[in-house]
């Protein structure tokens, strides 16, 4: 098995990176082409049933993936660090938090899942379970997730790797959790430093929702609208996005 964490840079500031629930390690795109390597440590992690650990069996939920976080910090040598997740990545980073929140120094969603989950109606929601198994209804997530203005070599593209680095049930078991698990009350006003990006195209995690959700939870968190970006900033505007994140994160003391 190849190594399920993908280490870049060499800087004090560590950094853990959860992708989302089409993503794994490697499907960040040129967004980590933009890093400042000197600045930051970026640790990209595979989820089980994903990307190297397409064969690692679980229980395929963000409790999991909390615990394997923590493993990851502790084998990387990590007392301390930010989280950063896309899309389902940002409700994983909250229950890494919610477990262990004297280890984690910031926050920064991108597209993120609440804490709350998510209010999906039943139509929805069988419509989501379909893209486990069905490559033209994830291409249809992911045109609808971008405001349908990408062109259709990109969705391919988008939809290939996705299939190519995750296994049908581990899709299947993760959605039930980060639409269904709330555990907002855990996390409500911890005062760590938080920061939420969001596309101006992305019609569902936009900036109406994160207020109503991310803004309420957090007492210093902020909100960014990313222009000419939808649901996937790393791949649509990454220079952009890493300007934004390393912004955020320059302002956070390294101080324990």
């Amino acid at each position: 098995m190849s190594n399920p964490v993908v280490v870049v840079g060499h800087g004090p500031h560590n950094v853990i990176a959860l992708h989302g629930w089409f993503g794994s390690a490697k499907s960040w795109g040129p967004w980590v082409d933009a890093l400042d390597t000197d600045a930051f440590t970026y640790a990209f992690v595979d989820y089980r049933g994903y990307g190297a650990r397409k064969d690692v069996p679980g229980t395929y939920n963000l409790e999991e993936i909390a615990e394997d976080v923590l493993s990851v910090a502790d084998k990387l040598g990590w007392k301390r660090f930010s989280l950063l997740g896309h899309s389902m990545g940002g409700a994983a980073i909250q229950h890494v938090l919610a477990a262990h929140p004297e280890r984690v120094r910031a926050l920064v969603g991108i597209s993120p899942v609440p804490a709350s989950g998510v209010p999906f109606d039943e139509a929805t929601l069988r419509f989501f379970e379909s893209a486990a198994e069905d490559a033209q209804v994830r291409r249809t997530i992911h045109d609808r997730g971008t405001g349908s203005r990408l062109s259709g070599r990109w969705l391919d593209r988008m939809v290939e790797n996705s299939m190519e680095r995750s296994t049908p049930a581990a899709v299947a078991a993760y959605l039930h959790s980060w639409v269904k698990t709330d555990i907002s009350s855990r996390v409500q006003g911890m005062e760590l430093p938080v920061h939420v990006i969001v596309g101006e195209f992305d019609g569902a995690i936009n900036e109406a929702f994160v207020r109503k959700t991310w803004l309420t939870c957090y007492p210093n968190a902020s909100v960014e609208v990313m222009q000419n970006a939808g649901h996937y900033a790393m791949d649509e505007t990454p220079a952009a996005l890493a300007a934004s994140v390393e912004r955020f994160l320059r302002s956070v003391p390294l101080s324990d």
